[in-house]
């Protein structure tokens, strides 16, 4: 499998890791949008480390990772399900500088949101951006939210994206390796984009860990699904109201409504629209005379 979730324990040290390969999942989304080179490279890290931090969910449902800044990219939203399905998408202005995350996306948050299919709950968490990087800001929002040490690794070119996550586990009692997490952390600091890029998940493993004792779990295939339907856009379209939906149509000939994630259309004429508020009309009452 190209498109996978690899995870990985080690056994003598309160420490897991992840790995993340995208391929067809990443090309998926860049057939959807012609973003400019800057832009992939953001959503391709968030897309790798959406998979990285939602590898430990134990609901079923979603997590997304939003950006919001007010610099040359405004928004950034990456969205994956506990069946490890992913999408996302990106607003930018059309020129963009070089330069860091703060160049790119100025002063921002990050908006991280759990929700739950089969409850109400729903846990969001925002937090200032801070660092030059994603891998920085997740790092930072990891320590604050979690207080559990976690690096990330991650590399986008126009072919694949690739990520490695490793982090301390909650203990109960210290081990007497206490210096575990500072060899694994300067191991896994050796890795180079081209490696995580190229190399499989079971190579990389190898490669940085043959010292350590790592038990390796089986992969997760991962891949590019949008959960927008016709369904969801005409309930989109109720909330409008009939009245206005019948004015687009009036001056529009009809509602058209492209998703911004898979950029998949949808369109609703008159019929279509009469037919989506029918069970919200009152029904006709028959006049009699007496």
């Amino acid at each position: 499998m190209k498109d996978i979730l690899q995870r990985f324990l080690f056994e003598n040290a309160d420490i897991r890791g992840d790995l993340v390969h995208l391929d067809a999942t990443w090309q998926a989304v860049l057939d959807k949008h012609d973003y400019p080179e800057p832009v992939r490279k953001l959503l391709g890290e968030m897309m790798v480390a959406s998979v990285l931090l939602s590898a430990t969910l134990k609901f079923k449902g979603r997590m997304t990772i939003q950006i919001q800044g007010d610099g040359p990219i405004s928004l950034m939203v990456v969205e994956c399900t506990s069946e490890r399905t992913l999408r996302g998408l990106a607003h930018a202005a059309e020129d963009l500088p070089d330069g860091d995350l703060g160049t790119l996306v100025g002063p921002g948050r990050l908006a991280i949101t759990l929700e739950p299919d089969d409850g109400p709950e729903r846990y969001q968490s925002i937090v200032e951006l801070t660092g030059d990087t994603l891998s920085e800001v997740l790092e930072n929002y990891l320590d604050i939210s979690e207080q559990l040490d976690t690096r990330l690794w991650l590399a986008v070119d126009n072919q694949r994206a690739a990520g490695l996550l490793i982090q301390k586990l909650p203990v109960a009692k210290p081990r007497s390796d206490t210096d575990a997490w500072n060899r694994i952390s300067k191991l896994s600091s050796t890795i180079r984009d081209e490696e995580l890029l190229n190399l499989s998940a079971l190579e990389i493993i190898h490669r940085l860990y043959h010292e350590e004792g790592v038990r390796v779990f089986e992969a997760e295939a991962v891949c590019f699904r949008c959960s927008c339907d016709r369904e969801r856009v005409g309930n989109m379209l109720r909330t409008l109201g009939l009245e206005e939906v019948r004015s687009i149509i009036r001056d529009e000939g009809s509602v058209r409504v492209a998703c911004e994630f898979c950029n998949h259309k949808y369109e609703f004429d008159v019929i279509d629209t009469e037919q989506l508020f029918a069970a919200e009309l009152p029904p006709d009452v028959p006049t009699t005379r007496h």
